[in-house]
């Protein structure tokens, strides 16, 4: 009977670290450009790498806390997804840019957020927020439907 009550904890807990733990200035990666990830990756203290996936290009950030960060960027110069993994969550506030404050609205509400097995699902008309793991693991992936590349799909962000 214990069990369900400390699962229940642990959730409630990692929700409130991915939306609390996040308050730093935002800089506008999702739907930003270029320079936003240029931002992201001096605010991360990382390296970064690009490589070319036809309809858009890929800047993968390596933070000096060990995640890493891809940031996917259109033809026309704008950053419509982000996804992560890695042992810290990144700074939600700062890769979600102007969407942030939309992101912990849907978190903070019980109908705008659905977990399933400790994963958190947000799926909003203009925003697609999926948060999962756990202490030492977490992966993740935010993206604006609206402006996914023609060709480009949901599973094809990582």
């Amino acid at each position: 009977m214990a069990q369900p009550r400390a699962r229940s904890i642990v959730c409630n807990l990692m929700a409130t670290l991915i939306i609390l733990g996040t308050a730093f200035p935002a800089c506008a990666s999702l739907g930003g450009d270029t320079a936003s990830i240029q931002a992201d990756q001096t605010h991360m203290q990382g390296t970064r790498t690009t490589k070319s996936a036809g309809a858009y290009e890929v800047h993968e950030i390596q933070a000096a806390t060990g995640t890493v960060v891809e940031e996917y960027l259109s033809q026309d110069g704008k950053v419509f997804a982000v996804a992560w993994h890695g042992p810290r969550l990144p700074d939600l506030r700062q890769l979600l840019g102007g969407y942030f404050e939309q992101y912990r609205a849907a978190a903070q509400s019980p109908s705008g957020m659905r977990m399933v097995h400790k994963p958190i699902m947000i799926a909003l008309p203009g925003l697609v927020v999926q948060i999962g793991g756990h202490i030492g693991a977490f992966s993740g992936r935010a993206y604006v439907p609206e402006t996914l590349p023609a060709g480009v799909r949901a599973e094809d962000i990582q």
